[in-house]
């Protein structure tokens, strides 16, 4: 709903009766989703659930602090007299249904009876829901018995293919769940949601329910606490008997942190190109960012991640199908598993103690025993170890000068990429794991990095050298030069030879030319990704023209010293004629202001020009400052060397 009002670059606060039902950590998951719907803050005020919640977690202190000061200031929340907003959107929370949201991009709603029909639509297939529900009904009524149920629900995917895990048969197939995580991000510090997932667990394991063995199962709480209060109520070993054995405490499988699949299950699904699902209660399921090898995926809560892993398979309608069998050959359905609010709420009135806040937070900065057993040598610079894979010396420094260079015209550029709607910063950014074809895997094998020990885009971060070659090195970017060809491949101009994205911006670099990429609408949108802008600064592209752009990512652009520039109003790179092998020159750029409009000349191979505007994204002198040091890194630097 937020999408569709458009609330990129918007403040968004929640009030009204409503409000008062919800807990504080369910608020806290509605705030945590705002780059989901694109805004710039998201925010529930102050209220007398705040309080109680600050004290719930030992923070007696601020609970004052806090109360007294949103007393006095006329923040706090009382529902008797609402501010004034320059735009109010109503949401009736009775009408809320269960949902999940992909295959791959976290504001694509989809309500639990339709997840049947999307994944058909997505495969191709046909599927009648009513149709189901007619038949179902029809058999019910002539039996009087919901057994019916479990014999009568069409599949929507047909496509299955044998092999063996561990020594047993299995069959794998479109719609399968390969992977069901309840990782940290979003929702997994809430206490209801989770201790809500275990009851499930818990009346899953007592109706003899099992997980398929092909699904690969984690739990990674957001907080150590989550552990505390679900030994407490008893809850873990129910999770354990399901395959949630706890994996970590962060991003996991939300960052593409999952693992590797089975050998067996990943050569099935490449051999057959299925396309498999994942589950997870995280709050990314961008392209190619959970395994590289699962096409849909899906955000649900804890609570339908555990529902959906004893299913197997996303070609389902809950609603009417059992989640499983039992060992007596019975259907077993969602209502069968689901606890109600209050079995949930009394177990975490009764198991979420104040002492479990105190005891955590209070060792919280301690480390495990491989921290403390960290040699660290005594110095008040960090000491770079050349040899090291995972961290190097950036070069955001070479060739650092007091005074900053003056920003001048980008003449001569080359077009790098050739973008659509809705390019992601996980497109843009590198996430996941890192393939060994690709030129980041090149770089770690000629460094003597075995392929088992790749570890992930995230895990190398500190590494420049992995990370400009992960750059754009998306599997599934769709740059336009290459259609229809995916992945992280360019054409270099004007030989028009295809390279790896890195390759080719190397070979611009050798030639002393500046790049310039060409985007849609929502250029950007997703994760607050630094290395979206950091790699995009270190191949050497000078701007990007796009038709807007997420807020964050433009952000972080201007802080690169990297220039956002849209196209007027109606103006496409389309629409105006480009197609990426043109040479731009953008001029106007010396003198810079906030939004000011600058001139682009665009010469094709045979000569002929296309002269048009776009508007400089650099909204604040702020962001001029920044953008004029080449960075908030040389601009921080300056300053701090000047004073």
């Amino acid at each position: 709903m937020l999408r569709k009002v458009n609330v990129v670059e918007k403040f968004v606060e929640y009030f009204g009766p409503g409000m008062k039902i919800l807990s504080v950590t369910d608020r806290a998951t509605i705030a945590n989703m705002t780059p989901e719907y694109g805004a710039t803050l998201g925010f529930f005020p102050v209220d007398e659930k705040t309080i109680d919640y600050l004290e719930l977690t030992g923070r007696a202190d601020r609970a004052r602090l806090v109360e007294s000061y949103t007393k006095a200031t006329g923040m706090f929340y009382t529902g008797e007299a609402d501010p004034e907003f320059t735009q109010v959107v109503e949401l009736d929370l009775s009408i809320v249904q269960p949902s999940l949201a992909g295959p791959a991009r976290p504001q694509d709603r989809i309500s639990l009876p339709d997840l049947k029909k999307t994944f058909a639509d997505i495969l191709g297939c046909e599927y009648d829901r009513d149709a189901e529900v007619q038949q179902i009904s029809k058999f019910h009524d002539e039996s009087g018995c919901k057994t019916v149920r479990a014999k009568r629900c069409r599949p929507v995917a047909q496509r299955q293919f044998d092999t063996e895990l561990n020594g047993r048969p299995v069959k794998i197939g479109d719609g399968n769940i390969v992977i069901a995580a309840i990782t940290s991000c979003t929702s997994t510090s809430n206490p209801h949601v989770l201790i809500g997932a275990g009851l499930i667990a818990k009346n899953a394991v007592a109706q003899g329910l099992k997980v398929p063995p092909f699904v690969k199962t984690s739990l990674a709480p957001g907080s150590k606490v989550v552990m505390n209060y679900l030994e407490a109520a008893g809850l873990v070993p129910y999770f354990n008997a399901l395959g949630f054995h706890l994996a970590a405490f962060g991003c996991t499988t939300c960052i593409g942190n999952s693992g590797p699949l089975h050998p067996d299950i990943e050569n099935v699904i490449k051999e057959n190109d299925l396309n498999v699902a994942a589950v997870l209660s995280g709050n990314r399921n961008f392209e190619a960012r959970i395994h590289q090898n699962i096409k849909s995926n899906f955000l649900a809560s804890p609570m339908l991640v555990v529902i959906f892993a004893l299913a197997g398979r996303v070609d389902i309608d809950l609603t009417l199908e059992p989640v499983g069998i039992d060992p007596n050959g019975q259907p077993v359905y969602l209502e069968d598993l689901w606890p109600s609010h209050d079995q949930i709420d009394e177990l975490v009135k009764t198991h979420v103690k104040k002492e479990f806040y105190e005891n955590e937070y209070a060792r919280i900065f301690d480390g495990d025993r491989f921290w403390e057993a960290l040699d660290v040598a005594a110095s008040t610079t960090f000491a770079w170890n050349d040899a090291s894979t995972y961290i190097k010396n950036p070069p955001y420094f070479d060739g650092f000068s007091l005074a900053p260079q003056q920003s001048g015209d980008i003449t001569n550029a080359r077009g790098f990429l050739l973008l659509g709607d809705t390019v992601t910063t996980d497109h843009i950014s590198p996430a996941g794991a890192i393939p060994e074809d690709y030129p980041a895997g090149q770089y770690l094998i000629k460094n003597g990095v075995p392929k088992e020990q790749f570890n992930s885009y995230g895990s190398r971060r500190g590494n420049h050298e992995v990370m400009m070659r992960g750059t754009f090195g998306n599997i599934r970017i769709k740059n336009q030069l290459v259609a229809p060809k995916q992945g992280s491949f360019t054409l270099k101009f004007p030989e028009k030879t295809e390279m790896f994205n890195y390759d080719a911006a190397m070979a611009y670099q050798a030639e002393d030319t500046p790049l310039v990429v060409l985007g849609g609408k929502e250029y950007g949108t997703g994760s607050s990704r630094d290395w979206a802008a950091k790699g995009t600064n270190l191949l050497g592209i000078k701007a990007v023209i796009a038709q807007s752009y997420e807020r964050i990512h433009r952000n972080n652009l201007v802080g690169m010293g990297v220039l956002p520039l849209v196209f007027a109003d109606g103006e496409s790179a389309q629409s105006i004629g480009l197609d990426g092998s043109e040479t731009f020159t953008i001029s106007g750029i010396g003198g810079i202001t906030p939004l000011k409009q600058l001139a682009v000349k665009a010469v094709k191979p045979d000569g002929s020009e296309i002269n048009f505007t776009v508007t400089s994204r650099l909204d604040t002198d702020v962001d001029v400052e920044y953008f004029e040091n080449g960075g908030i890194l040389p601009c921080v630097i300056r300053k701090m060397m000047a004073g």
